[in-house]
């Protein structure tokens, strides 16, 4: 068992930031097309970070036109380029479902000083 969490602390990233849920981050996420590739941002709150290790997920959620966009992103890998911490976010919990639920000013987080 120890063999396991050797090798696979050897591979997990160690390149991106500290972030954690509340936080509004923006992810560089490659898309291939065909035989083209382009960086596509994703910019939204973090609602959750789950899991350890090799697969670890966070979850980001975004307003798009008024209509809610979650995405799943797989924390070490190879096509996620960066990712940046715009704002960190003061929340109480390790996962804040509930700005599901909220919009406008309810759904807003105040910034960690």
């Amino acid at each position: 068992m120890d063999l396991v969490k050797h090798i696979e602390a050897s591979q997990v990233r160690t390149d991106l930031p500290e972030f954690g849920s509340g936080d509004n981050v923006s992810v560089h996420y490659k898309i291939k097309e065909g035989n083209k590739e382009r960086i596509q941002v994703f910019q939204g709150t973090v609602l959750q970070r789950r899991n350890s290790g090799l697969d670890e997920t966070f979850t980001v959620r975004k307003m798009s036109s008024g209509v809610g966009v979650e995405r799943i992103f797989p924390l070490n890998s190879p096509n996620i380029d960066k990712v940046v911490v715009n704002r960190r976010g003061k929340v109480r919990r390790a996962r804040v479902f509930y700005l599901r639920e909220r919009t406008g000013k309810s759904a807003r987080i105040k910034e960690k000083r």
